[in-house]
């Protein structure tokens, strides 16, 4: 019973970091650009907000010292201490921001910059931890803490943010969050603060991670898995805006919809991929997107669908699908990490998502702008569909870790 327990309180505990580190995401990611598009920013200048990636993008640089400073070759787990530098200077970051208002666009986009690089890094110490914390079998609860908790903690960042803008202003908007991720973080603090002395002999390196072939393995189907899956994510909230709706029901859109499709999704996706294996769910999800993005496409230009009609539910329906295929992917790259420096495996795998996600959300910020919503969304399903094959056959070959547990 005592193991049960200390099981679920190791998953609640990362679930907190990973909700708060979402709701940070959330209010970049949705809430931002819905707020600047209400107050009649270009799309080019809305693009830019994928800029604040950059931080979970290049995390790989300094992901060793920090794993070497979170596990000493001898001492206490230092996860705690991190997580709790992290989440004050993103709080901090958060508050400043609120002070300073959405209309100085390169200032907020500063400051938020400095509040993804401390996410960031909590992520690492957060996702070591769970490698090393959660035996094998339990790597889909944990999976479904970090999967969950990002669909929960992105309702609250870009739907409850959105609301609380729209109807209390940006200022009560981004200190609630600033609160929040407070609250969501203190149960880990205290949950690892009194992690036992150890001894270890592994040194955390980018070599020893590049070294193995489940680790390029994996790389690939990141890359190739955001390229159909992201693609047209950051765009879908301005064009929700542009088909006729305003800040307040994008809000709660994305945050009822996101959040009720969006773990059924990951819920789906966590039962699919026991029944089904990890390709077919990866390779079911993108070809799903693909069809969404090709529905958006055609109704972009208001001639065969409205998108008035289509917008609302292409946004929740690509979030759930979306969902229900990482849940596969994340559920691997644990799989694919060395528990002795899992917070280097894995934040390699996630630099590879973000780097791709930054890229494609520039590059989406352009596209729609000067070439229109259709040729836009048109050219993200032509991606997708070409991802297919080769996502197909990648994600089929199997690590030693799995082959060793099957």
């Amino acid at each position: 019973m005592a193991v049960m327990q200390g099981k679920w309180a190791t998953i609640g505990a990362l679930g907190g970091v990973y909700i708060a580190q979402s709701v940070i995401a959330g209010v970049t990611w949705s809430g931002l650009p819905g707020v600047l598009r209400a107050q009649g920013l270009a799309l080019d200048k809305i693009g830019l907000v994928s800029l604040l990636v950059l931080p979970w993008a290049l995390k790989f640089l300094w992901a060793p010292m920090i794993e070497r400073f979170r596990l000493p070759l001898q001492g206490r787990d230092r996860s705690a201490l991190i997580v709790l530098i992290g989440a004050a200077v993103a709080v901090m970051s958060l508050g400043l921001v609120g002070l300073i208002g959405p209309t100085s666009l390169m200032p907020v986009l500063a400051i938020l910059l400095i509040a993804a690089f401390a996410t960031a890094t909590v992520d690492i110490a957060c996702d070591g931890h769970a490698v090393a914390a959660l035996k094998y079998g339990d790597y889909g609860w944990g999976n479904a803490a970090q999967v969950g908790g990002a669909y929960l903690g992105g309702a609250i960042g870009g739907g409850l943010f959105m609301i609380l803008v729209d109807h209390a202003g940006w200022f009560v908007g981004t200190w609630t969050m600033a609160v929040v991720i407070a609250i969501l973080c203190l149960p880990f603090v205290w949950h690892v603060k009194g992690a036992e002395a150890r001894v270890r002999a592994h040194t955390p390196s980018l070599r020893a991670s590049l070294a193995r072939p489940e680790i390029r393995q994996g790389l690939l189907v990141a890359a190739l898995y955001v390229i159909a899956q992201k693609t047209g994510m950051g765009m879908f909230g301005a064009f929700f805006i542009d088909a006729g709706y305003d800040l307040a029901q994008l809000g709660l859109l994305s945050g009822l919809g996101g959040l009720t499709l969006g773990l059924a999704g990951a819920l789906f996706g966590g039962a699919f991929v026991r029944r089904f294996g990890t390709r077919r769910v990866l390779v079911a999800a993108v070809a799903v997107q693909a069809a969404i993005l090709a529905l958006v496409g055609i109704s972009a230009g208001d001639v065969l669908l409205p998108a008035a009609v289509v917008a609302p539910v292409a946004m929740v329906a690509s979030g759930a699908v979306m969902a229900f295929g990482f849940v596969a992917l994340y559920g691997q790259f644990m799989v694919w990490s060395d528990p002795r420096q899992g917070g280097v495996d894995f934040t390699l795998f996630q630099c590879m998502d973000a780097a791709v996600s930054m890229v494609a959300g520039v590059t989406a910020g352009y596209v729609a702008e000067y070439l229109g919503y259709g040729v836009f969304f048109s050219a993200a399903c032509i991606a997708s569909l070409i991802s297919l094959p080769i996502i197909w056959r990648v994600a089929g070959h199997r690590s030693p870790k799995e082959v060793s547990h099957a």
